[in-house]
Order: C-alpha cells, then structure tokens, then sequence
C-alpha cells in the first residue's frame, strides 16, 4: 500500500494542480504560481530490462549487418530470423526504426515518462574482432535510428555483451550513441568515462543521475573491467561495504537537492526467482549509504520479485525487453517471451515512490505487442509471489495495467 506521506503527497499535489484553475475560472495561473506548480509534479522515469537489438533483429532492419555469428548453435544470425518466422509467421525485412518498439510506443504516450532508460545488451560496431565467448550480439551502426525512434534517453552499457565484439567494438559503441544524442552510463574510453554518471535534466524540475554497474555474477568477464588506461565497464570489485563506500563518494560528488540517483545493476543468473541475499543487502546499503533512489536490476530473463524500502524501490531484475529469442526452446516455464515497462513516479523532493505502474507485452515477430490477459494475469500472479517475500503485492486493473502496493 502507498505510504501515508504518498498518500498525503498525492492529495497535495492534485490540490495544487486544481486550486489555482478553479479559483481563476478560466484565467492561467501567474508564472510564478507555474513554475511552482511544475517543481512539485512528480517526476516519472520508464525502466526495463535488457534492449538486445542486434543479431536477428539487426537483420531485419535497414542496415543488417554481415550475419555471420561465431556460436555453436547458430552460425548465421538469418538462422534466429527463421526460428522466429517459424513460429509466429513472417517477419517483413528492412522495417522502419519504429516498428520493433509497437505497442510500447502508445505506452509512452500515454504515460509521458520524463526519462526513458533500458541496458542496451548489444554492440554497436562493425567490427570484426568477436570475442570467443559463445554469443556475439552486434547491430549496424546505421542501425541506431531503432534506439531514437522510442525516444530513449539513456542507454546502460555494464553488462556482458557490449565488448562482444571487442575495444573497437565498444569504441564504436560509444561513438554511434553519443552521435544520436543518447547518454551512456557503466562503460567508458578509460575508468573515469565508465564510472561517471548519465545526467538526465528535466527542465525546472530536477534531474536524473543514472549510475551502472556491472557484476561478474552476470557473466560479465574480469578482463572487461575499465582501468585509467583502458576501455571496458564500471565493474564491480564485489557488493561489500567497501564497495557501498565507493559509490557513496561518487554519488556525494554529483547529487543535488531534488535530484534523483538510479543504481542500475547487472547482476546474477538469466533464470530463477530466487533473490540473493548479498544483492538484498547490497541493495539496501546503496540506499542508506549512498543516497540511491532506485536500485535498477537486470540480467535475468524474466522479470523478479519487487522491494520496496525506505519508500525506494529495488527492482532485483527487470527481464528482458526485446530480444530475438522467439523459437528457442528450454525455460518454458518462465514464459520470457513476456516483457513488462516500468513506470515509476517519483517525488522528486523526498525522493520517494509515489506508484509504480508496469504494462505487459509479449514479443512477437521481434516486435511489442500488448500481452494477452490470460498472460498479465500470470505475471500478475508470479510477481505477487514473489513479492510477497519482500514486502510487496502487484494488482492487474481493466485495463491491463499492473500496480505495486506496498506497506
């Protein structure tokens, strides 16, 4: 359940919105009254889980890139195109940027996020020099128009694909991004780049600081780690205190009054509910030590159990968003073809939660599209469960969409 503050926080805020309009009848309140209402909306930021954009579904984009793959399942990537088609039918090729986002893109005009951030889990390059590390993921750099077209903001690269295809590749990686005007967090040119912030500002009303790590436990490799002369990711040495000590001193260096910080981690296991204790407690210790707002996890490949604590919510994996996994057998049971878009509204003078809102939608012909409610009512359930343990509960209304209640 909301906190009676949110609960207090909310009546406020609609009261603010409503009492100045109808106490002017028609007239506009004064601009001072305005920008007062402005600073007090809540701040609303959309989250999901891992953006894997690149082997089957680079090559049914404009600009595919060379297909060949270097796995031992699959040694094209036209192959995952194939299984896909296989079952759900044919997929149209060289589809314009927006098709891939479908359905999401009515979400987020219906919920007119502030700040849209996802882990990008591919390389952006054309390089050649793969790492023999099993899957490659790659998109086309001409491909970069997919990313733009859901009007992203921010792209977290700490996770275990970005350096697939490489240094040059992850070089590239950074180039393409910052060309298209997207903000990067958790990889960088040299250790510095890798540990600064994505600093998202919302004008007149505060900003979004996006802080990425990455963990070995993610399949992540050490040597991947950024070094003052080195390029790779924000790699975490462990989740100890030190460690929490570290990133406090970060955030203490770039965080201002109504300023809210995301965590955003990759960590653990594709499959399985099951939290960690070291990833609860880390994660706790990030909001009482380092002045998080939000704990951003992914890697899994289905969304898990929700916390919330100290009015700061703690998602320990977000799932995958979109992938080209269609047609690859195994994992039934945990039904990652479902996606979910978190929609988190935050109060950006306390920096609590104020409601948490997801939307279910399923992947199919590599694209979004609303899941069915038989599907909602099973994530429904699952992230009930699993919520349980942690404090939470999730409620599906008419509409399809799925609420957080918490104590």
């Amino acid at each position: 359940m909301w906190s009676a503050e949110a609960v207090a926080r909310r009546v406020f805020l609609r009261c603010t919105a409503l009492g100045p309009l109808a106490a002017r009848g028609n007239h506009s309140p004064d601009p001072a009254a305005r920008q007062k209402d402005r600073a007090t909306r809540p701040l609303t930021l959309f989250l999901c889980g891992d953006v894997m954009t690149g082997r089957g579904i680079d090559q049914v984009l404009p600009h595919p890139s060379d297909p060949r793959l270097y796995e031992q399942y699959m040694q094209s990537a036209l192959g995952y195109v194939d299984l896909a088609e296989k079952v759900n039918g044919p997929i149209p090729r060289a589809v314009p940027f927006p098709y891939i986002w479908g359905d999401a893109l009515e979400e987020f005009r219906r919920a007119a996020p502030d700040v849209r951030v996802v882990n990008l889990e591919t390389s952006i390059t054309t390089s050649g020099d793969w790492v023999p590390k099993g899957i490659n993921y790659r998109m086309h750099p001409a491909n970069t128009g997919c990313l733009t077209a859901a009007g992203l903001d921010c792209c977290v690269l700490a996770n275990n694909h970005v350096l697939d295809w490489g240094t040059s590749g992850l070089l590239e990686t950074l180039d393409s991004l910052r060309n298209a005007g997207l903000k990067t967090s958790g990889a960088g040119r040299h250790l510095a780049e890798a540990q600064a912030p994505a600093v998202v500002e919302i004008a007149g009303r505060g900003r979004v600081l996006v802080f990425a790590f990455g963990s070995t436990s993610s399949g992540i490799p050490a040597d991947w780690a950024a070094t003052a002369r080195r390029p790779g990711v924000d790699l975490l040495a462990g989740l100890s205190e030190e460690t929490v000590a570290r990133i406090a001193a970060r955030v203490r260096q770039h965080k201002r009054p109504r300023d809210i910080v995301v965590a955003s981690i990759h960590w653990g296991p594709n499959w399985g509910y099951e939290v960690p204790a070291a990833h609860r407690r880390f994660a706790r210790q990030l909001v009482d030590e380092a002045a998080v707002d939000i704990v951003h996890g992914h890697s899994s490949h289905h969304p898990m159990g929700i916390e919330v604590y100290r009015g700061r919510p703690i998602l320990y994996g977000c799932g995958d968003f979109l992938n080209d996994y269609e047609g690859i057998s195994g994992m039934e049971e945990y039904r990652g073809h479902l996606s979910l878009m978190y929609f988190l509204r935050m109060n950006p003078s306390s920096g609590e939660l104020l409601e948490l809102e997801m939307r279910p939608l399923e992947i199919r012909r590599f694209r979004l599209e609303r899941a069915s409610r038989d599907d909602a009512r099973w994530l429904r359930d699952t992230l009930h469960r699993e919520g349980e343990r942690l404090g939470t509960t999730v409620e599906l209304d008419d509409a399809g969409t799925l609420r957080l209640r918490w104590e």
